[in-house]
């Protein structure tokens, strides 16, 4: 299902089964080598849920300095590429409740045509940086558990993620 504010339309789409933390960094080198400058990527699943991880799995695979930490009391961090490719920002929005008024506040707005922006908690506060987002969903086991298996939805909106083949992640 499509988020309520976004007027682009799901082009690709994909489930996937997560079993440990360490699988989850490599989903997220793994999706690194799909992305490019300007691309938004949200990150939606509850605490604990692996939105983090699998950031830093990104961060791994564009090559860029710096321990890929939760942004959650400094807002966004800027991650620079060491390898000539686009930029990580880090953003987690959990703490911001405006919507894009607040998420322009933070001027990713400039940052997005050159780098690759992550935003965790994003739903409905992102959606109309861009025409185009891939939208993550991590669903994990709940209750009192220390099960680290995890779905995955990756689903692409926009042309820019039309013809991308998610399912092959």
């Amino acid at each position: 299902m499509e988020a309520p504010h976004s007027p682009a339309a799901e082009t690709s789409a994909a489930h996937l089964a997560v079993d440990s933390a360490e699988q989850m960094r490599e989903l997220g080198r793994r999706l690194a080598k799909l992305l490019r400058p300007g691309d938004l990527v949200m990150l939606t699943g509850e605490l604990g849920a692996g939105k983090t991880t699998l950031t830093r799995g990104l961060g791994e695979g564009l090559g860029v300095r710096g321990a890929v930490t939760s942004p959650t009391f400094v807002i966004a961090r800027v991650h620079p590429s060491l390898t000539g490719g686009p930029a990580l920002v880090h953003v987690d929005a959990y703490r911001l409740g405006g919507g894009l008024d607040e998420m322009e506040d933070l001027d990713l707005d400039v940052s997005l045509p050159e780098s690759v922006v992550v935003v965790e908690w994003g739903d409905g506060k992102v959606e109309d940086l861009s025409d185009g987002r891939l939208h993550v969903v991590i669903h994990r086991v709940v209750g009192d558990t220390d099960d680290d298996r995890r779905q995955v939805a990756l689903t692409g909106y926009g042309a820019r993620w039309a013809g991308v083949e998610l399912a092959g992640v």
